[in-house]
Formats: structure tokens, C-alpha cells, sequence
């Protein structure tokens, strides 16, 4: 029998999309509040390649109508990279929120000849945030309401058919003949009133129709959000483990009988790459290497008169030998410096070298160019303050008259060491120098070599410091080594792996040649070990200063310096004596940690965790599963993007159907890092609990929500201690002791959840 269909006198139209002409305009669905965005999305947020982020957006409709919202990312060449559905968090709010990952992470280094397939990944991706009236679930909740009630439900059906019939034939549901049969076919039903009226609505609820309507919705009222730039930058642009020693000290002997010492060279400072390796570090970074002046050269510990054998600090650059181009031919020759970088290579460490942009009164530019320094009155050029520092070895620059010219220079010497191996400039101070001058100079060295990173010791002023980051430096000296107590600690922590690490990349220095804080002068290994925990695993990006290793930490009188500091003398030191302290195996296995574990890796996934005593601070960092996947480049070398249709074998990263009612949708998803993934792993979590007393042991509660860390509430957990081994069961509400001593911290990891 041919079902009856009522004759439809009215169709409802479908909400049209309004063309958005200008920034300020909304168009049909409100898009607003996108983060992470800074300075008006002037400045692209920051991210490593592979790295997972978080894009999120008020989306709206008026009245009670459900939104749908996607997120699409593409690459530098425009291509769609990922296409995925966002997740309504907060309703209340509007909030939605999708999780991205920006190509495909690798271990390959810049000097291998593999690196074009991570080079032509770099720069400027796009995300562009797509909203839609969510007419189907709009409608699917409101029917379902009057069918079970028997409240003008003919009308909702109808209404249901005509809908289902217009999705069937809509061009940007991209739906294949399947799927146009399926939702034909159930708008006949819907329409036929031979049937009760249970009947008809399955028909357009359930699971084949939800399939369709969670892979190819019907999106009234698309409204897109102007592209958020997102600056895509190498990996260990973020995750990052610094070591420093000076090479005139690396190898460095002194006479028995005379007390004479024979400083180290670029040959000697081998055995400085090879325990840089050893305890687990990524780069080793180099002060200045140039030659030293000889006029005003400063003796120990600052003093303004040196002797006749004080080396001098390597910051008063250039002599009559040469200047920021030239190797100290006391270290050796430029194929010395060579022949170090590949030895560092083939360890697999980068090279990062100071660039300290200043001149000592002998450096060839003060005659080749006067104009670049600031003259007084009486013609003579004033040596660099920093109140209450003062450099009577060094001139600085003046960028006020020709500031074009050495931006060249600058440019000239950094390709000289690009091509010599250095792949990191640290530079110095550059917080006394025209931010502008940075930008111009980060922006043409990446133009030729976008593999180059820029760290900025730039121990001053915090919107200084963030315009530094915005100018283009990869990495930021930080505020770490002054917070110590528990209240600081909390607070630079959040601050830290925030959303202002999109921009700010904070890397954590328990010491510099510059810096050794009271807490270090007071507390001996156990405050060595405190510290070293805290910034290996309070930051993606951390490093260690040589010297750490054999607790060096007598302080200068009424100065946090270092007394008798390298940056004057030369150092003999005798590494066997680090075995006492235990100090490099600490370093070693917090390296090991950090690389074994994703979770170290993000300036995003960081959790305070509460406790009771006042000297015990706890933390956690958790990443879900979808962002612990690692990858591989691909064998032909070819990435995503390469091919004419980049979607055509995608697969979906998200397999599990929502409710057809809920506020979700998506559209043709895609997710392209699937085609080259090695290995997906689970959730990966650690559980950091540091004694901040160096001189007692504590005793600590330790409670969190599992659920922030992804694990279910009222059950229990099996923890693994990862620096000394053991496990342990805990839950929300745990106790730990701490002694000094013994164990002045614990990193637990996620074995597993037990039982309820």
C-alpha cells in the first residue's frame, strides 16, 4: 500500500549565511573571542612543529538554536592539514574548543640533509573557525520533546521531512549517493502518516542518520572567522635542555709547581660536548669566542686592573686580532671551531653561540665605524652601564644613526657562524638594544635560514621581555631563579605554561654565570637538587650553567654573582669530584624523564596541585592521548599538502558518534598527521612533589581531582617513581614525606588505574 503523505503548504527556509565585509562585522553565526590572540592577532601565537595546541571561540546563534563549529588548519602552502569538529565546554558561555596539531614532529636535526622535509613545514599557518545554525539538532530536540508528548507533533515531522529532504540535496554536505539515499529515504518516512508518529521520528533518529550528521551536516548560516596565524617553528624551537661551559676553561690545566695555568681550547672542550651528551642535554651553548681587548680588560672578580695573566671577560669583544667575526686564536682557528660543531653534531648536540653585540675600546669597528658608538661631549665614547653595573671594557652601541648598517653587519657575521655549525644565538643583554633592531635582524636570518633560534637573556622589565618574544626570540631568560617560595613558585609556574607561552617561551636557569641567588649560597646539594627539579621539570625549555654539577655556589660579598667568576678567570676544575654529589646523575635522569615523557614537552598542560604543608609544592602535567602521538617524516619525503586532493585518503581522528541532539557538529573531517603516525600512546601524566626546605623533612597531603589529569574519580592509581624507582597506589588525597637529604622531590608517573 502507497503510504499518505500530507500535502506541505509551507516550507521553512533555511537560514541564509551574510556576507562579512569588514573585521568589525558579524556574520550570521557570531564568531568573537579567539584565543590565544595577542595585540589584536597582530603577532602569530607560537608553536613547535608537532605540537599539539588549543584553539578556542564564542560561538553562537540567537535564541534556543544549536551551533555546530569546526576548526580547519592549514599549512604554509595553504593546504588543509586538519579539519576537525570543536567541542562545546561551556554551554553557559558559548564556549567551544578544538585541539590541533601542527605537522609532524621529528628528531631530525638542521645540519641533516633530511631537513628540507622540516623546513618546507615551517612558518605561517592559518586556523580558520567555521560556525553554523545546527538545524538538525535544533530540530531533533524539539521533535523528540513533542512526540513524546503528543504536542503539535504532525507539524514537527513534517517540518522534519522537509529538512532531511533539503540535506539530502545540499551541495556543501558533500554527501556521497549513500548518504543522499539514507536521508531521502527517511524524509519519506517521516512524511508518511500511516505510521505512528514514534515511528516516524526514528526514522530520522538514529545512528545512520547521526553518522551523517556528526561526518556531513547541513550547516545553515556558515559563517568562517578570519584566519588566526599561527608562527610554526623547528623542533626545540620550545623543548629544549641547555648546557653552558667555557671552552678557555673545558681542558683547562694548572702547574703544580708554579701554580700556572694553561687554558682550554676549542680542541680541549671536546670532553665539554661529550658530558653535555652524557647527562642528557640537547644544545651546548658557548659565551663569546672572540678575541678579548686589551684596554681597560677587567682582573678577578670584576677588578679594574688586571694582571698580567688575567684573560679578561669574553664580553669586551674585538682587538687588533679581529672582532665578532674572528675566533680568539687562543682557543684556536675558525676549522678548530669547525671541526668542534661537528664533533657536537655527530653527538647530536646543537651549538648555541653568544652573540653579545658590543665592542671593547679595541674592536676594529670603533675606528671603521665611530658613528655606531655614543660620543660625550668631550668626544670621547662612554663605556656600557647597567647601573649599578658599570663596563669600563665595553662600548656599547649606538643605534640611533645608522642602525640600517649594522643590522647588515649583524646579518654578515651571523650567516659567517651559521655556515661554521652554530644553529642557536643566545643573545646578550638584548633588552638595551632597539627592539626593532632584533625583529629586523631575527626576520632576515630566518628569511635565508628558518631553522636558526634566538634565545634573549633579557633580565629586566616584563612587557620588555614580552616584546622581545613578539619581535621573534624563540626563548626567554625568565624570572625563575628569584622564586623560591612556595607562593612564587605556584605563582611563575601558572604563569609560565600559560596561554602567554604562545608567545613567551620562558626557559628555566637555576644559574647563570651572572646569577647565583641566597636559596643556592645557603642550601649546598640538597638546594642544587631543588632547584634543578623544579626548572627540568617547570618548563619545556631548561638549562644548566657548568660548575652546577660540582655545587659552585660561594656568592660574591653582597651580590648575587658567583665569587670568583669565570666571566673573569679561567677555571681548573677536577669533574671526579661530581661523584659526591650525585648532582650529573640528577641532571641525566631528569633529561631521561623529560625525553620519555610527552608531557614535558607543553607550555600548556600544567596543573597546580594542593597541599598542606607550606614548603611542599606539587604539580602536574597531563596530555591526553591524542596529543602523545609521535611521527616520523615520510620515506618518499613528501609531507601532507603534496598532493592535489590532501584529503582524499584522510581518515578521521575522531571515530565516537555524538548524541544527535548535542551541540557538535563537523564537516568532511580530516586529519592527515595519521598517514605517516609511528606510535600512539596513552595518556601520559607525571606527578611532580618538591620539599622546598632544604634544612627538614615534611610530611605533605597531596590532593587533586583525578579527572584534571584524566583519570576517573574514586578510583585508585598505581604510580611509578621515576627517579628512584618503586611504586606506589594513590588517589585523590595521598601523603608524602620528603627529606632533604634523602629525597628532596618525587616524580611520579601514571602506571594505571586499579580499582574503586
Amino acid at each position: 500500500m502507497a503510504a499518505n503523505t500530507i500535502k506541505q503548504k509551507f516550507s521553512e527556509p533555511a537560514t541564509p549565511s551574510i556576507p562579512v565585509s569588514a573585521p568589525h562585522q558579524f556574520g550570521r553565526v557570531v564568531i568573537m573571542s579567539i584565543t590565544p590572540s595577542t595585540e589584536h592577532g597582530i603577532f602569530p601565537a607560537r608553536i613547535e612543529l608537532g605540537e599539539t595546541f588549543t584553539v578556542t571561540a564564542q560561538i553562537f546563534i540567537e535564541g534556543r538554536s544549536h551551533t555546530g563549529a569546526t576548526a580547519i588548519l592549514r599549512d604554509p602552502h595553504g593546504e588543509i592539514r586538519q579539519r576537525i569538529p570543536m567541542t562545546c565546554i561551556n554551554p553557559g558561555l558559548d564556549l567551544w574548543k578544538a585541539e590541533l596539531t601542527a605537522g609532524h614532529s621529528s628528531n631530525i636535526k638542521p645540519w641533516n640533509k633530511d631537513f628540507a622535509v622540516i623546513q618546507r613545514q615551517l612558518g605561517e599557518w592559518t586556523v580558520t573557525l567555521e560556525g553554523w545554525e545546527d538545524v538538525y539538532a535544533s530540530w531533533l530536540s524539539d521533535a523528540r520533546i513533542k512526540v513524546e508528548v503528543n504536542d503539535d507533533a504532525e507539524n514537527a515531522l513534517i517540518s522534519g521531512s522537509q529538512l532531511l529532504a533539503r540535506w539530502a540535496e545540499h551541495e556543501d554536505a558533500k554527501l556521497d549517493e549513500t548518504g543522499r539515499d539514507t536521508l531521502r529515504k527517511a524524509s519519506q518516512q517521516l512524511a508518511d502518516n500511516t505510521l505512528n508518529t514514534k515511528e516516524r521520528l526514528a526514522a530520522a533518529d538514529n545512528p545512520a542518520i547521526a553518522e551523517l550528521h556528526h561526518s556531513n551536516p547541513l550547516r545553515d548560516g556558515l559563517t568562517l572567522s578570519a584566519p588566526q596565524r599561527f608562527k610554526v617553528e623547528r623542533p626545540g624551537s620550545s623543548f629544549t635542555a641547555w648546557y653552558q661551559f667555557f671552552p678557555r676553561s673545558e681542558g683547562a690545566t694548572r702547574d703544580p709547581q708554579t701554580g700556572e695555568i694553561t687554558q682550554g681550547t676549542l680542541k680541549t672542550s671536546l670532553s665539554g660536548l661529550d658530558r653535555a651528551k652524557a647527562e642528557g642535554f640537547d644544545v651546548v651553548y658557548l659565551p663569546p669566542i672572540f678575541p678579548i681587548g686589551v684596554t681597560n680588560r677587567k682582573g678577578r672578580n670584576n677588578a679594574l686592573v688586571a694582571g698580567p695573566d688575567d684573560p679578561g671577560s669574553p664580553f669586551g669583544i674585538g682587538s687588533s686580532l679581529g672582532g665578532h667575526d674572528t675566533v680568539d686564536p687562543l682557543l684556536g682557528t675558525m676549522d678548530d671551531f669547525k671541526a668542534f660543531c661537528a664533533h657536537a653534531h655527530k653527538l647530536g648536540l646543537e651549538i648555541a653561540l653568544d652573540f653579545a653585540l658590543q665592542c671593547s675600546p679595541d674592536h676594529p669597528w670603533v675606528k671603521e665605524h665611530p658613528n655606531w658608538f655614543r660620543h660625550k661631549p668631550d668626544g670621547t665614547i662612554a663605556f656600557a652601564e647597567n647601573p649599578p653595573k658599570k663596563y669600563q671594557d665595553i662600548y656599547p652601541i649606538d643605534f640611533n644613526i645608522d642602525m640600517p648598517g649594522i643590522e647588515r653587519e649583524t646579518e654578515r657575521i651571523m650567516d659567517l657562524w651559521i655556515e661554521a655549525g652554530v644553529t642557536i644565538f643566545r643573545i646578550d643583554n638584548p633588552h638595551t638594544k632597539p627592539v626593532r633592531f632584533w625583529q629586523d635582524v631575527i626576520e632576515a636570518v630566518q628569511r635565508k635560514h628558518p631553522e636558526i633560534l634566538f634565545l634573549a637573556e633579557a633580565f629586566t622589565r616584563p612587557a620588555i621581555m614580552r616584546s622581545l618574544s613578539l619581535a621573534g626570540f624563540t626563548q626567554s631568560h625568565s624570572y625563575f631563579p628569584w622564586r623560591n617560595t612556595k607562593d612564587e613558585v605556584t605563582e611563575y609556574l601558572q604563569t609560565t605554561n600559560s596561554d602567554e607561552a604562545y608567545y613567551q617561551h620562558n626557559t628555566f636557569w637555576p644559574t647563570t654565570p651572572d646569577i647565583l641567588t641566597d636559596y643556592l649560597r645557603d642550601n649546598g646539594p640538597e638546594g642544587h637538587k631543588v632547584r634543578a627539579v623544579l626548572a627540568a621539570m617547570g618548563s619545556p625549555s631548561w638549562g644548566i650553567y657548568n660548575g652546577y654539577e660540582l655545587v659552585e655556589n660561594r656568592q660574591q660579598e653582597g651580590r648575587e654573582e658567583q665569587a670568583d667568576n669565570e666571566k673573569y678567570e679561567i677555571k681548573v676544575r677536577d669533574w671526579n669530584e661530581a661523584e659526591e654529589y650525585g648532582i650529573a646523575t640528577l641532571l641525566a635522569d631528569l633529561n631521561h624523564i623529560r625525553r620519555d615523557h610527552p608531557a614535558c614537552r607543553s607550555y600548556h598542560d600544567l596543573v597546580m596541585l594542593w597541599t598542606s604543608d607550606p614548603n611542599v609544592v606539587a604539580f602536574a602535567r597531563h596530555i591526553p592521548a591524542d596529543s602523545c602521538i609521535e611521527f616520523v617524516p615520510k620515506d618518499s619525503g613528501k609531507i601532507d599538502g603534496d598532493s592535489d586532493n590532501a584529503n582524499d585518503n584522510a581518515q578521521s581522528k575522531n571515530t565516537e558518534l555524538p548524541d544527535a541532539s548535542s551541540n557538535t557538529g563537523a564537516a568532511n573531517q580530516t586529519n592527515d598527521a595519521t598517514d605517516d603516525m609511528k606510535e600512539t600512546t596513552p595518556d601520559d601524566t607525571l606527578i611532580v612533589v618538591v620539599n622546598l626546605d632544604c634544612k627538614a623533612a615534611h610530611t605533605s597531603e597531596v590532593n587533586f581531582d583525578p579527572a584534571l589529569l584524566g583519570l576517573p574519580r574514586d578510583h585508585t592509581f598505581d604510580v611509578h617513581d621515576e627517579l628512584g624507582g618503586g611504586s606506589f597506589t594513590w588517589s585523590s588525597n595521598n601523603k608524602v614525606t620528603l627529606d632533604p637529604i634523602e629525597r628532596p622531590a618525587y616524580i611520579f608517573s601514571i602506571a594505571g588505574v586499579t580499582s574503586e
